[in-house]
């Protein structure tokens, strides 16, 4: 493999790592946010918020958009919905970090993670299509392997590393 393609695999790496974690974080605020708020006044916020857009535009796809979106999590279970959130959130958090750190031992285990993602998406998207949740599927698999990708480029240069020191 040439060192450009290479380049630009670990550049992809990087951004979507850096997207995981960036979503990791604000999963784990998400979470934070309804174990401390409850669903109820988020739901109140959400029709409170996007009352003068709907009252201006009522066809404004966004607000209604938001609108669905809080009145599925108000009939969701709070516990299930913060345990989820906090739970995937800070796993890819931390799987975000510890790949960017590129720490030996986090590859399997975020391989293994983010294919249980996927797999988890996978048995949604039968029980319920949703052209998001295929996008974020695609884009964990894509990720996965950048993963698997990076994981061999990262051997091979300890090993280079440790046939040059002998």
């Amino acid at each position: 493999m040439s060192p450009k393609s290479t380049t630009l695999f670990h550049r992809a790496y990087q951004a979507a790592i850096a997207i995981k974690g960036l979503d990791g974080g604000i999963e784990t605020l998400a979470g934070l946010l309804v174990a401390i708020a409850g669903t109820e006044r988020l739901y109140n916020f959400a029709i409170w918020i996007t009352a003068p857009e709907i009252a201006s535009n009522p066809d404004s796809k966004t607000a209604h958009l938001i609108r669905h979106g809080a009145s599925g999590l108000m009939h969701a279970s709070e516990t299930f919905v913060v345990f989820y959130l906090l739970v995937h959130g800070i796993l890819k958090l931390g799987i975000a970090i510890n790949l960017l750190r590129e720490s030996d031992w986090i590859f399997p285990p975020a391989v293994v993670i983010l294919t249980g993602f996927v797999i988890f998406m996978s048995y949604k998207l039968t029980v319920h299509w949703s052209a998001w949740l295929l996008g974020f599927a695609l884009f964990d698999t894509l990720t996965i392997a950048l993963v698997l990708n990076e994981w061999r480029n990262h051997r091979a240069r300890l090993a280079q590393q440790h046939s040059t020191a002998a």
